[in-house]
């Protein structure tokens, strides 16, 4: 009876604390617009105060060397469970993600690995990945090391531990791009197998972006929350960091496709080599994409941080205060 007493005067307080911290927002929408102007300009200042751009370049290089491999590895596993020619139309699919200009790099080598016969495919996935087991570890270095670079890491990892650390996110990213990828997948497929669409009003949900954002804002959530410094960043800057960096790299895409194709018509400069300019200048801007959720990551924890001072130094000028709930 006791301990029953005792729980429900804890969750009676545990309601009144919460009602209590709700009345202590400021609700006031112009207070928040402020704020998120304050650091979304810190952040940009933060990203492009510094040499963030030399770590762009080595992210973009090394993910353009692992990209091509890649391929060989998916459409290698893919063809143990479906036709390689299903499995290639398919990931066309998220190909328009890409500027039309860097799809046809894409969409050439989908042609060649479905043409080309299984025992090749197993060959070539054998040696891809190796080549792009090399290029993927070297380019998630180079994320990790610009990311705790944008957070002013006091006190980095040491050599092991920061290759161990990039070889677990790599593995990691792995995963979850292959089990996203089959679920959806796996819906087109049962879609155009059996013609059954149980959601057909929710054009959503059978979407390439749909899917592309939520695993770029899982991804990237993570990665600001353990890989970002070497003690975990608080979950509410993490996930704002990870939207934010899922919101920037749809827009990227839009925006590199719209001003190649509108603005900059490459083929003129770069002729046959356009396509790879292309790709490049999407693959960077992205880049740019993920380390601003880093920065927009880091200066959320440091006003929150701020505003824990601020409220620590006010008890301690007035000790009445303890009892008052956090903002």
């Amino acid at each position: 009876m006791r301990e029953g007493a005792r729980f429900s005067t804890f969750r009676a307080m545990s309601l009144r604390q919460r009602i209590l911290n709700l009345r202590e927002v400021d609700w006031d929408p112009s207070h928040w617009l402020r704020l998120a102007l304050l650091i979304t300009g810190r952040a940009l200042r933060r990203l492009w105060g510094r040499d963030v751009m030399l770590y762009t370049g080595g992210v973009s290089f090394f993910i353009m060397l692992a990209v091509f491999p890649a391929l060989a590895i998916g459409i290698g596993l893919y063809s143990l469970l479906a036709d390689p020619n299903e499995v290639a139309h398919q990931a066309e699919a998220l190909a328009r993600l890409m500027p039309s200009g860097a799809q046809a790099i894409f969409q050439e080598e989908l042609e060649r690995l479905a043409q080309t016969p299984f025992h090749s495919v197993s060959a070539q996935s054998g040696v891809a990945l190796v080549v792009g087991g090399y290029a993927a570890h070297r380019g998630f270095k180079a994320l990790l090391a610009g990311l705790s670079f944008i957070h002013d890491e006091e006190a980095p990892r040491g050599f092991l531990g920061f290759n161990l650390l990039a070889l677990v996110v790599l593995i990691a990213a792995f995963v979850m791009l292959a089990s996203l990828s089959a679920v959806f997948f796996y819906f087109r497929f049962v879609a155009a197998a059996f013609g059954l669409r149980p959601l057909a009003g929710v054009s959503w949900l059978y979407s390439e972006w749909t899917w592309v954002s939520f695993g770029l804002t899982m991804a990237m959530t993570m990665i600001y929350r353990f890989a970002m410094s070497s003690r975990a960043v608080a979950w509410l800057p993490s996930i704002l960091g990870g939207v934010s960096a899922a919101i920037l790299c749809l827009l990227v895409s839009w925006a590199s496709a719209f001003y190649v194709e509108q603005i900059a018509h490459l083929g003129a400069t770069y002729g046959s080599v356009a396509a790879v300019v292309v790709f490049l200048i999407w693959l960077s801007w992205s880049v740019n994409a993920v380390f601003f959720g880093g920065a927009f990551a880091t200066e959320i924890e440091i006003v929150l941080g701020e505003r824990r001072r601020q409220k620590a130094l006010a008890q301690a000028v007035d000790p009445s205060l303890a009892a008052r709930p956090e903002n």
